[in-house]
């Protein structure tokens, strides 16, 4: 289960778990406050914000449970807002963690002793991408 932890300065962290450390989060809901020692951040605590299964249907705090539903919807995760007063059914996981959710967003409610940046820190390939991109010169149009 890949975890999307945001902080309060706008740093996001993304850090994969095992399926030990994930079972300890099945049956929380979205709103619910989790201890950071569960995945490794002692003295944070982290609430749940929402996030997507293996198919990528997005979580919902309003639909009870862990099934995924068509429900109709006109505002909020899982929709793109079209014309005023426009309703689909769109399909939508319930609020619930269970073992089909694969990307989980937390927020940081309570900071630990370390830095988030220091207990999780960024891949290598991620920062060279950056600097490539800043090196390389811009392509021109013809």
């Amino acid at each position: 289960m890949k975890l999307n932890i945001s902080e309060k300065n706008g740093a996001t962290h993304m850090v994969e778990i095992d399926a030990n450390k994930a079972s300890a989060l099945f049956g929380k809901k979205i709103g619910d406050e989790v201890d950071g020692e569960l995945i490794g951040a002692a003295g944070y605590t982290l609430k749940i914000c929402g996030g997507s299964d293996t198919s990528g249907f997005p979580m919902r705090p309003d639909i009870p449970g862990t099934a995924r539903k068509s429900v109709l919807l006109s505002s909020g995760p899982g929709i793109r807002q079209g014309r005023k007063g426009e309703r689909r059914r769109k399909s939508v996981r319930g609020n619930t963690v269970s073992a089909e959710i694969s990307q989980l967003n937390l927020s940081v409610v309570k900071e630990g002793a370390q830095k988030l940046a220091e207990l999780f820190p960024k891949k290598e390939g991620a920062e060279k991408k950056k600097e490539e991109k800043k090196a390389a010169p811009p392509k021109k149009k013809k």
